[in-house]
């Protein structure tokens, strides 16, 4: 697998510079914060049943979309955990409704399994540029699609920066803790650079009527000396968790900005009957 070997600093001097900039991020995060949303329309089916999945750019909870720009790989990988099958060249761009009702461009594609077991889906977004905070950010987003059998959902590329579930991601109900893994590669030096906090955030498919207080939109919490996480679910729906480190710099109009990189699981909690 690639999809993991995404820039990190290349320089002691530019790795000063994005330490700075991602410490100061964390100490003032957007109470609005954009991610990346990967859903498919159904997180399970049936072998030989064709399911859709949507990629869309925003802010889940308060479903404001902005127009996603076309990502740079999609990938599968299969329950056998070596097995992948590149889905890139899928991907058909279409029109949707922003939170705003303005016309947003997001990404959507098809997946026939022929196979039962669960299926990981890995989506690898460009340099997306940040107004706000001057900066870009490059997202891995990880999605499960679960086949008739439990197989393969704890799957570990073993590769690079990511984020990997210890928890089943999906047939989780509401008040159920789910735990999950940051990891990197022994080589990768630099550990400092990783932010100490996993971001948890939900998605609505609607724009909530009334928005809480930013604290109940976008959850934090630390991972332990290991890497593991832990979250208890407070209602259904999609959930998303995201870990994020200094990446290096990124040229825009002649000058180098600081580089994010992202990792997005996520995970599935059923509503109680």
């Amino acid at each position: 697998m690639t999809l993991n070997n995404v820039l990190i600093c290349e320089t002691a001097m530019g790795r000063q510079l994005l330490l700075c900039a991602l410490a100061c991020a964390g100490a003032a995060a957007p109470a609005f914060a954009h991610f990346n949303i990967v859903l498919p329309a159904t997180p399970s089916a049936k072998r030989g049943e064709a399911v859709t999945f949507i990629y869309q750019w925003g802010h889940p909870y308060e479903h404001e979309l902005f127009d996603a720009p076309k990502p740079e790989k999609l990938n599968v990988l299969f329950p056998d955990g070596e097995t992948h099958k590149d889905l890139t060249s899928t991907l058909e761009k279409v029109q949707g409704a922003g939170g705003d009702g303005k016309p947003v461009t997001s990404w959507r594609f098809s997946f026939t399994p022929q196979q039962r077991g669960d299926h990981t889906f890995f989506l690898q977004t460009p340099p997306i540029w940040m107004e706000e905070s001057r900066e870009f950010v490059q997202d891995i987003v990880r999605v499960t699609l679960h086949v008739q059998t439990q197989n393969g959902w704890d799957i570990d590329t073993g590769e690079g920066f990511r984020l990997t579930p210890l928890t089943r991601p999906y047939g989780l109900l509401p008040g159920m803790v789910f735990q999950g893994r940051l990891l990197r590669d022994k080589i990768d030096d630099g550990l400092e650079e990783i932010s100490p906090h996993i971001q948890i955030e939900r998605y609505n498919a609607a724009p909530p009527k009334e928005l809480p207080a930013d604290e109940l939109i976008t959850f934090r919490t630390r991972y332990d000396p290991n890497g593991v996480f832990t979250f208890a679910f407070p209602e259904a729906g999609w959930w998303s968790f995201t870990a994020e480190r200094a990446a290096g710099l990124h040229e825009r109009k002649g000058k180098e900005h600081p580089l994010r990189q992202r990792l997005t699981m996520w995970v599935h909690v059923e509503a109680k009957n």
